[in-house]
């Protein structure tokens, strides 16, 4: 039996107004897991602190969920995701790609209740936990396009740097 040869970790990004939630997944990118939170530093210093943790976690490329309304329309928090996109680019030469995070929380929120964790805890885990969502559908996406049974990302934006 053989094995695809390893590629680089994808990292998960959950931007909010306060904290930043980060995924990443296995060395194969099959699987996402919920990684770290880090307090909001402003869009320069939060992308210079993710674009440190990918270099020293040995991610490839970064995935930033873009929060959309579900009509599938920008919303205010749009445009920030955006704009920490953006600004990792600047800090890094990593592929960063936008992808669609409807139903991340609620999902995130939804399974730690179901695990029986406390309020306080859920409050200190749920942003890497939807990173780690969002994550997967991307990495679940990407593993059916390259399979060829599916047309590419449903909602994402690709932009390499």
């Amino acid at each position: 039996m053989s094995y695809p040869d390893p590629v680089a970790r994808v990292m998960g990004v959950d931007v909010g107004s306060a904290r930043v939630g980060i995924a990443l997944s296995d060395e194969m990118g099959l699987t996402a897991r919920p990684f770290r939170t880090i307090p909001r530093r402003g869009t320069r210093g939060t992308a210079r602190t993710l674009a440190e943790l990918a270099a020293a976690e040995g991610a490839g490329r970064i995935v930033v969920g873009l929060p959309l309304g579900m009509d599938g329309g920008e919303q205010a928090s749009s445009a920030d995701a955006r704009d920490v996109a953006e600004a990792l680019r600047a800090e890094c030469s990593l592929e960063v790609i936008l992808w669609d995070e409807r139903l991340t929380s609620a999902q995130a929120e939804r399974a730690l209740i179901e695990g029986n964790m406390r309020r306080d805890r859920r409050r200190q885990l749920i942003d890497q936990v939807a990173a780690a969502i969002l994550l997967q559908s991307f990495l679940d996406m990407e593993g059916t396009a390259d399979r060829g049974s599916a047309p590419g990302p449903a909602g994402g934006e690709r932009k390499a740097r």
